[in-house]
């Protein structure tokens, strides 16, 4: 596995990983979705600033990524705070997101992806990062609505490769204006397994995918991955869906989950007191459930 990543790559994909060598990641990377999540109200949710934001964020990683191999963070409100306050532990790596909240949309309506301003490789690793996510929306039935996205991947691939630092990339699709849910459904998985296909081609030495929908897409994924990594990502699906989604994908080739809000939006809070105890037994549960599953699967060639 991880033959095509370069010794220092292979180092901090090490770091991201569970001793079991497939990837638990807390993603608490998120901005206006968690903001809709600790706030009823559009007015509610303006209130609550980056530093309060940051403090949520921090409460995650004592109470709950700490128990995990790695913490996804965002560089806007939540590092370097945790690591120079000493509240990310020492054997938990940090990958740190690169993708602003939000989107761009252009003339058609297709979604643009946006990276954080000045987060680059050289960056991350002064802010302390193992390494870096970049998510980007892919539409890969529609080549015209991703030239731009394509083209921040292999920027963003290049610069990590001079850096020689793991990036992680993350690819998200979405239902198109017109589009109907049916047909939207029917060609999710299609879509997600061409995605995988695009960001292999560009590079990509690791990948953070939605679950494609079938067993068979999570074969197809990992056949075209070959020694390249995925991790399933939860996409604010119930636990009790998710738990099954991280099986299927383990089953079909799947190298771990990097999961988020199914582990946590309804644990967080802004009164310390009801997250700290939320995120310590109910939320805490959840990851002991998923590292259970990813165990079953350890050592697996």
């Amino acid at each position: 596995m991880t033959s095509g990543m370069t010794t220092a790559e292979r180092r901090g994909y090490q770091q991201i990983c569970g001793k079991n060598g497939l990837m638990m990641v807390v993603a608490c990377d998120q901005r206006g979705g968690m903001r809709k999540v600790l706030a009823d109200t559009p007015e509610a949710q303006a209130a609550i600033d980056e530093a309060a934001l940051g403090v949520v964020k921090a409460g995650i990683v004592q109470h709950l990524a700490n128990k995990a191999s790695c913490v996804l963070l965002d560089a806007v409100c939540a590092v370097p705070d945790v690591v120079d306050q000493g509240v990310l532990g020492r054997d938990t790596g940090l990958l740190i997101g690169l993708d602003a909240s939000g989107w761009d949309t252009d003339a058609k309506g297709y979604r643009i992806s946006k990276p954080v301003p000045g987060v680059t490789a050289r960056r991350v690793r002064e802010l302390g990062g193992t390494g870096a996510k970049l998510m980007v929306y892919l539409r890969p039935d529609r080549p015209e609505a991703s030239t731009v996205n394509l083209d921040i991947i292999r920027d963003c691939i290049a610069d990590f490769a001079a850096e020689d630092l793991l990036l992680v990339v993350e690819i998200l699709t979405y239902q198109l204006k017109g589009e109907s849910d049916a047909d939207y459904a029917a060609a999710f998985p299609g879509l997600i397994v061409e995605s995988a296909r695009i960001s292999v081609d560009l590079g990509s030495k690791v990948l953070k995918l939605p679950y494609p929908g079938t067993p068979e897409a999570c074969a197809e994924i990992t056949a075209l991955c070959g020694d390249i990594p995925w991790a399933v990502l939860s996409a604010g699906v119930d636990h009790s869906t998710f738990i099954g989604q991280v099986e299927t994908a383990m089953q079909n080739g799947a190298s771990g989950v990097i999961a988020g809000r199914a582990l946590w939006k309804d644990c967080i809070s802004l009164d310390s007191d009801t997250r700290r105890e939320k995120l310590e037994n109910i939320a805490s549960a959840r990851l002991r459930e998923i590292q259970k599953v990813l165990d079953r699967y350890a050592g697996r060639t």
